[in-house]
């Protein structure tokens, strides 16, 4: 809902659908048909049409399909904020996996309704994203969690602790079979410099030669 300037009733939220189902346009245009804040402006099936109509129309709100046929609807989002970045795109899909929200996020839009959900999720996650809020249906913000929690790092003793970590890092790229030079053009150091890495690494891993240096950290993983 967009406040008017003189102060009269604010003016609806305006919204435009973007789905390649015709049956599912047909539920969504009904309930918004009977939300007096909501006002629909424009269908598109494609993401071609979604592009134009978000360009001519300017929308509060588009509701976009994440599979719509030709251009995608990440790519239409991206497309369409690029040009128009203050319209509200809320992807309403069924698709819940991780990489589809990540793309979406990534592609700018502030919402992920799953098209299960029901019609006041829907209508709560329309006016959230039109008053410039980012909102995920419940299903998919308890995925995020999940997925969230599971990076956390675990903290483990670093392998070879004597080592500094740019002898670590030498010695990883050892155990590759990267030559000294090779090593240096990569870090960016000195032919010389590497050497005397490499030296000091066999001496802190009290090893006779390279060889053993690098037997040492594939025993442990490195390489």
């Amino acid at each position: 809902m967009t406040f008017r300037a003189d102060g009269g009733p604010p003016e609806p939220l305006t919204v435009l659908m973007a789905d390649d189902h015709l049956l599912f346009r047909d539920g969504l245009r009904a309930l918004l048909s009977a939300a007096p804040d909501l006002e629909l402006v424009g269908e598109a099936s494609t993401g071609e049409e979604a592009i134009t109509l978000a360009a001519s129309l300017q929308p509060d709100v588009i509701l976009m399909d994440l599979k719509l046929p030709g251009i995608t609807g990440i790519e239409a989002t991206r497309e369409i904020l690029r040009e128009s970045p203050h319209i509200g795109v809320l992807m309403v899909t069924m698709f819940d996996e991780e990489s589809a929200v990540f793309a979406a996020m990534r592609a700018g839009a502030r919402g992920y309704l799953l098209k299960g959900a029901t019609h006041a999720e829907t209508l709560r996650a329309i006016r959230a994203v039109g008053a410039g809020e980012a909102i995920f249906s419940p299903a998919i913000a308890r995925r995020l969690m999940e997925f969230f929690a599971q990076l956390r790092p675990v903290t483990s003793p670093p392998v070879f602790p004597e080592l500094s970590e740019r002898e670590r890092e030498i010695l990883d790229l050892i155990a590759q079979g990267h030559k000294n030079h090779e090593i240096a053009n990569r870090l960016v150091l000195s032919p010389h410099t590497v050497r005397n890495y490499v030296s000091n690494i066999i001496s802190k891993l009290q090893v006779a030669d390279r060889a053993h240096a690098i037997l040492r950290a594939r025993e442990v993983g490195m390489g």
